[in-house]
C-alpha cells in the first residue's frame, strides 16, 4: 500500500471540495445570507488540509488496486463528513448526524431526507445541498480527475472502484481523458434541462436546483411536495425525459457523438431498459386510472414515478402510497433493479438482471442437455466466468447487507413495510421509500443508530458494496 500517495489523493479532494464550497457561499452573498460564512469557513479547512497533504506529489505514484478501492472509499466518508459541517455550523441542520445523513445522501444521489420541512432552509443550503447531487451523480472521483492530472495507473485504480456497473469500460485510452468527456455529456444534457425548465416557467434557481437533482438522480427539490408543486404537465414531461436519459448508459452517447449508431440500437442493456419503463408504465396507467378518470392524467403520473423510482431519482408528482397495492409493487420492484451501468442511477442495475437471468436460462438448458455447450453473451459479446461470478457474489452481498440492515433498523420498531422500504431506498439511492418515508415523509424519527445504518446503506450502494466493504477489510495487508 502506497500510504503517502493514498494521502495525496485525499488531500487534493479536500482541496478540490474547498473549492466546491465557495459556489453554495456565493449564492449565499447574492441572497445576502449571514449562513453563507460557514462554507467559507469549512473551505478554509480543506484548503489547510490540501497544503499539508495534497500539494506535493510523493516519488512513488504507483497505486494498486486496493489502493484504489481504499481512495474510493474514504473520498466519499470525508467529503461527506466536511460537506456536513456548513449544515450543522450554521444551525439549519442542529444535529451532526442529520447533517451527515443530508449530506451522504446528496453526494450518493439518494435524495432522503431527515427535514420534514425544506422550504424553511437558507437559499445557499438549498443550493449545496443539491450541487452535491450533481457532483456526487458522476462520481466525485470522476470529478477531481477531470480538474487534476493524475498519472494513468493511478487514474485508472480509481476509475475501476468507482464507475457503477458489473463491467468497466474507458472510452479512450486515457482514464482523465474519459473522465473530461463523461462530464462534457453530464454538463451539454444538464444544461439543456435548465434551458428547457427556463422555458416552461421554473426561475433560474428552481432550474438548477432541479436540474441538478435530475442529472444525479437524486431527487432534491426545494420544495416540500417536490416536482407536485409546480403542478405542470409540460414540467413533469421535461423532467422525466431527463431522468430516464440520465438513467442510460452514458458510453452509449459518446458512441452517439462518434456516430458508432449500431453499437447503440443494438445495445440489449437499453433496450431492456426502455422495456421495462413502458411495461411498467402501461401496468400502473391501467391500475391507477380509476383514481384519475382520465388516461392523460393516469399515464402522466404513471410515468413520471416510474421514470423517477427506476432511474432512483426520486422526484414525485403524486403519493403513490395512495395507489393500489399492485402499482407500489412495480414501484418496489423498480426501486430494485434501477438504471443502466455507467449511468447517474443507482439499484442492481439492468445489466446485471440481464447477465442474472440469461445465466439462469444457461443452467436450465444445461440440465436438458448435459453435453451441450452453453455461453453467456450480453451485446453478442460472450461473457467470461470472472464477470459472471462477480454479478452472483455482489447480488449475495446485497441481499446479505439487506437483510442485517433491516434487522438493526427494525429495532426502532416502525411498521414493516416502512421498515424494508427505508433499507431498500437507502441500499439503492432511490430516495423515497414506502410508509412513513414515503413520498411525502422523512427519516427524521430515525433514531441514531437507523440514521447510521441507512449513511452505511447509502455509500455502500453508490460504491457497490464491494469498495466499501473493503475499507474494513483484512485484505489492505496484501498486495493484489
Amino acid at each position: 500500500m502506497n500510504r503517502k500517495m493514498i494521502l495525496h489523493i485525499l488531500g487534493k479532494m479536500m482541496g478540490v471540495e474547498g473549492l466546491l464550497l465557495l459556489i453554495p457561499a456565493l449564492v449565499g452573498l447574492i441572497y445576502q445570507e449571514k449562513c453563507a460564512v460557514y462554507f467559507v469557513i469549512t473551505a478554509a479547512v480543506l484548503a489547510v488540509i490540501f497544503l499539508l497533504t495534497g500539494r506535493k506529489k510523493p516519488e512513488n505514484t504507483m497505486l494498486y488496486g486496493k489502493d484504489g478501492l481504499l481512495i474510493v472509499s474514504s473520498a466519499w466518508i470525508l467529503w461527506s463528513l466536511f460537506g456536513a459541517l456548513p449544515f450543522f455550523l450554521s444551525g439549519s441542520i442542529p444535529n451532526y448526524m442529520d447533517a451527515f445523513f443530508e449530506t451522504v445522501s446528496g453526494f450518493t444521489t439518494t435524495g432522503s431526507t431527515i427535514l420534514k420541512d425544506v422550504e424553511v432552509l437558507p437559499q445557499c443550503m438549498t443550493f449545496w445541498r443539491s450541487l452535491t447531487h450533481w457532483v456526487g451523480g458522476m462520481g466525485v472521483l470522476v470529478f477531481v480527475m477531470v480538474l487534476t492530472n493524475l498519472d494513468k495507473q493511478s487514474s485508472i485504480h480509481l476509475m475501476r472502484a468507482e464507475v457503477p456497473g458489473p463491467e468497466k469500460d474507458k472510452l479512450v485510452p486515457k482514464s482523465r481523458t474519459t473522465a473530461q468527456i463523461l462530464y462534457g455529456m453530464y454538463f451539454i444534457l444538464t444544461a439543456i434541462q435548465v434551458v428547457l425548465l427556463l422555458l416552461g416557467g421554473m426561475n433560474l434557481f428552481d432550474s438548477l436546483i432541479h436540474a441538478f437533482g435530475t442529472a444525479g438522480t437524486g431527487g432534491f427539490s426545494n420544495y416540500a411536495d417536490s416536482v407536485g408543486h409546480f403542478d405542470s404537465a409540460y414540467l413533469d414531461g421535461v423532467i422525466s425525459v431527463f431522468m430516464i436519459l440520465f438513467g442510460i448508459n452514458f458510453n452509449l452517447y459518446f458512441f452517439l457523438a462518434v456516430r458508432e449508431f449500431k453499437l447503440v440500437f443494438k445495445n440489449e442493456e437499453l433496450r431492456a431498459y426502455l422495456l421495462i419503463i413502458s411495461g411498467a408504465v402501461v401496468m400502473i396507467m391501467i391500475n391507477i386510472y380509476p383514481i384519475y378518470g382520465s388516461v392523460a392524467e393516469a399515464f402522466r403520473y404513471s410515468a413520471f414515478q416510474v421514470a423517477s423510482i427506476i432511474t432512483t431519482t426520486g422526484y414525485a408528482t403524486a403519493d403513490y402510497m395512495l395507489w393500489p397495492e399492485f402499482s407500489r409493487c412495480v414501484l418496489v420492484a423498480l426501486m430494485i433493479i434501477g438504471a443502466c451501468a455507467s449511468s447517474t442511477g443507482g439499484g442492481i442495475k439492468v445489466s446485471r438482471l440481464l447477465i442474472s437471468l440469461k445465466s439462469i436460462y444457461k443452467e436450465i438448458k444445461q440440465m436438458l442437455h448435459p453435453k451441450s455447450v452453453n455461453v453467456v453473451k450480453l451485446n453478442k459479446k460472450k461473457l467470461g466466468e470472472d464477470t459472471i461470478r462477480n454479478v452472483y457474489v455482489y447480488l449475495l452481498a446485497y441481499i446479505t447487507l439487506a437483510i442485517v440492515s433491516v434487522l438493526i433498523v427494525s429495532l426502532d420498531n416502525f411498521d414493516f413495510e416502512t421498515t424494508v422500504g427505508s433499507v431498500i431506498t437507502a441500499l439503492g439511492n432511490v430516495g423515497p421509500g414506502l410508509g412513513m418515508t414515503g413520498p411525502v415523509g422523512s427519516f427524521a424519527d430515525y433514531s441514531l443508530l437507523a440514521k447510521f445504518v441507512f449513511c452505511l446503506d447509502m455509500l455502500a450502494g453508490r460504491l457497490e458494496i464491494f469498495p466499501f466493504l473493503m475499507l474494513f477489510s483484512y485484505v489492505w495487508r496484501k498486495k493484489f
